[in-house]
């Protein structure tokens, strides 16, 4: 006898007829993800999907009828919690010397960004952004932020050049910025200092455009205030 679940053209003619039912659609994972973070937004007063719930709410729901997939998940997000937490691991600013320059810089680890800041005691604008670099680190916690004095890093390393700052990616450089002309001066802000790091590609940051305030707009700022005289 024909297994009435074949697919076959007599089969289609019998269900177009009503003689035999209709055979019952073969359910997708993806269908059945969908309908397990459905179900799982219903049960929880979150209203989050499964890639959103802390390990405790997964918790909760361990005892429901989907266990098995529920635990799956579960461990993937276990995973990627303990991978975040690998990765932010710095979240300060830590001062080395020449001896710690190739372990802390160019042994780095995978996947990791590097931004020094070489400075020296008594330059303004150094001091500044030391402390702009401490806002930063803890921001980006998954950058390692570092600073070491000049000439101790750098025997004989010109004053002309400082701050400095090298960004270095997985123990390569990428990006070399010296002098106080490539940051603006004293009057850097934190916003322009966090831009500024931003185009290196060390951080992800979200102010993507330049937030000193444009010449040209300063100008008509300056003309309009004489014409209010």
């Amino acid at each position: 006898m024909q297994n009435p679940n074949d697919d076959t053209e007599w089969n289609d003619i019998l269900r177009e007829k009503g003689i035999i039912p209709q055979k019952e659609k073969e359910v997708t994972e993806d269908q059945i993800v969908s309908m397990l973070e459905e179900t799982i937004e219903k049960k929880t007063s979150t209203g989050k999907n499964l890639s959103e719930l802390d390990l405790d709410e997964l918790d909760e729901l361990e005892d429901s009828e989907d266990e098995g997939i529920l635990l799956e998940y579960r461990n993937k997000r276990i995973a990627e919690l303990k991978a975040l937490a690998e990765r932010q691991k710095f979240g300060f600013v830590g001062e080395i010397s020449a001896q710690e320059y190739i372990q802390e810089v160019n042994k780095a680890g995978e996947g990791i960004w590097v931004v020094l800041h070489l400075y020296k005691q008594g330059i303004p604008l150094c001091a500044l952004m030391n402390e702009y670099m401490k806002n930063l680190a803890a921001k980006y916690p998954t950058v390692k932020f570092l600073k070491s004095i000049s000439t101790t890093c750098i025997p004989n390393y010109p004053d002309k050049n400082l701050p400095t700052i090298f960004v270095y990616f997985e123990g390569d450089m990428k990006k070399q910025l010296a002098g106080p002309l490539e940051f603006r001066g004293p009057n850097l802000t934190q916003d322009e200092f966090e831009y500024i790091i931003g185009k290196t590609g060390a951080i992800e940051s979200n102010i993507k455009e330049d937030p000193r305030p444009k010449i040209k707009d300063k100008m008509f700022s300056d003309l309009a205030d004489t014409n209010d005289w």
